[in-house]
């Protein structure tokens, strides 16, 4: 065993020692699958925190062939396949960790050679009994071993897109290892299985990739990937079962990721949950934000305040319950090129701020922990409008629920002139009405959010918050025409 050839599992290990561990096996299954085939390269794209390094070091214990894995593996999912004596132990695995050579080197240079020259001394070492033409050539070097040994190569690079976060405005540095990884993965023989995960797709470079030989699983499409990253409902109900949680509030709090399987007897619908806030939650016994512990709102108050068209609206739309249109074809696959909002809201869907409905082209915010980091967000931005908005409209409900005619229709003038975000006219009466549905159905939704949802976290008080908003915008229109009639009659006199 090596550092990054056939290393130990000690890392899964880890993984099945944990108080919680959910079994993801059944991923094994569908690699399998894909080994030695024209399929052979995936490219799993999930947010932080989702699993994406746990699998990794799952499936490096059962591939390598480094030791006997089988004490790990026999009790669990994968031991019931048919395919599973078949491969386990059977093959060399390569494991990096892009992040690592990124934060020990300076340049992209730099980063390549140490790469190169790290996995080649794990290669020549273990293989030291093989005359190899290039000891100074790692794809030489893999080759001359495949040819000799006739046993290929399983290569799993996790955080395979660090690079595109940390230079994101390098293009040549991008590139640059692009060429690299095409190099080293395309056509090869000795490659029966690469296997890469990060938070990005692959980087798109005019009208092709340099990687096109990859399948993507991304959050906006994650095929047959989407149960094997995140928990699903079924393994969060029995979580929340035996720690005696409430899975309601489990569901308010962390559930919102939809991802759809499409397969030929018809689609699969998921509903995922992150497993890292799902864990925190059962093991402190309370619910609360997890998840975003690793990053602070900043990151994404980098993306809502910029200067694109329609981006703020689409915002506080998403923020009232609403869903957004958007057109994901556009995204470059990258930080820093963005042409539409559509674009940044498709990052945000990457990296889990948002949730995607491949259905309907839509996207929400999945859940109240991530709705708080919007809120986070907006608090420290210059989003006067929308902390005015909320602060008269529950202003306007007060008089509503006091019955007071003159108050709420003054409220809804009020409102209506100087609240600019919503850009109405102020010559038409017509919009004042309008401009009050508005208020009940959107920006009440919000209040009820913070509020009433956050006090009990159920279901049931997001279904009542339709039946509420609707009768409340009724009672506005009644008392704003009792209002305007009153106003009418006294002008004639």
């Amino acid at each position: 065993m090596g550092i990054y050839l056939n290393p130990s599992s000690i890392g899964f290990k880890r993984s099945l020692n944990s108080e919680i561990y959910v079994d993801k096996t059944g991923l094994i299954e569908k690699t399998n699958a894909l080994l030695d085939t024209e399929q052979k390269f995936i490219c799993v794209s999930r947010p932080r925190r989702f699993g994406k390094s746990m699998a990794a070091n799952m499936l490096s214990a059962y591939y390598a062939c480094g030791e006997d894995s089988s004490a790990l593996f026999d009790s669990l999912t994968i031991s019931h396949t048919a395919s599973y004596r078949q491969h386990l132990n059977q093959y060399n695995v390569i494991k990096v960790n892009m992040q690592d050579f990124l934060s020990m080197t300076h340049s992209m240079d730099e980063m390549l050679t140490m790469l190169q020259k790290y996995l080649s001394f794990d290669l020549l070492e273990q293989f030291e009994h093989i005359r190899f033409r290039d000891e100074n050539n790692l794809i030489q070097i893999m080759k001359d071993i495949y040819a000799k040994t006739n046993r290929s190569f399983i290569i799993l690079v996790d955080e395979w897109d660090c690079l595109f976060r940390e230079y994101q405005h390098d293009t040549a540095a991008q590139k640059q290892y692009l060429d690299f990884l095409r190099s080293w993965l395309k056509d090869k023989d000795y490659v029966a299985l690469a296997y890469m995960t990060g938070i990005l797709p692959i980087k798109k470079y005019g009208t092709h990739s340099a990687l096109n030989m990859f399948t993507e699983y991304s959050m906006t499409d994650p095929g047959e990937l989407a149960p094997f990253f995140g928990f699903t409902e079924q393994e969060v109900y029995l979580l929340c079962e035996k720690y005696d949680m409430n899975f309601d509030e489990a569901r308010a709090w962390y559930d919102g990721y939809e991802l759809i399987s499409h397969r030929r007897t018809g689609d699969i619908h998921y509903a995922m949950y992150s497993p890292k806030s799902v864990v925190e939650a059962m093991l402190r016994h309370k619910f609360g934000t997890y998840w975003n512990q690793t990053e602070t709102y900043e990151a994404l108050k980098v993306y809502i305040q910029m200067d694109m068209d329609g981006l703020k609206d689409a915002v506080v739309e998403m923020l009232a319950g609403a869903s957004v249109r958007i057109n994901t074809g556009t995204f470059a696959n990258d930080m820093t090129t963005f042409a539409t909002k559509d674009d940044v809201l498709t990052l945000l869907v990457h990296l889990g701020y948002l949730t995607y409905d491949s259905e309907n082209e839509t996207v929400t915010i999945p859940n109240k922990e991530v709705s708080r980091e919007y809120v986070n967000a907006i608090s420290t931005m210059d989003w006067h409008g929308v902390i005015q908005s909320v602060q008269a409209s529950r202003e306007l409900l007060s008089a509503l629920w006091a019955g007071n005619a003159d108050a709420v229709a003054k409220g809804i003038d009020r409102a209506h002139e100087e609240i600019s975000i919503l850009q109405y006219n102020d010559e038409d009466s017509l919009w004042k009405n309008i401009f009050s549905i508005i208020l009940g159905s959107c920006v009440f939704r919000v209040i009820w959010v913070y509020t009433i949802f956050a006090y009990f976290h159920t279901i049931t008080s997001l279904y009542l918050l339709y039946i509420f908003s609707w009768t409340i915008t009724g009672a506005a229109e009644i008392l704003y025409f009792r209002h305007g009639y009153k106003t009418l009659q006294i002008s004639q006199k």
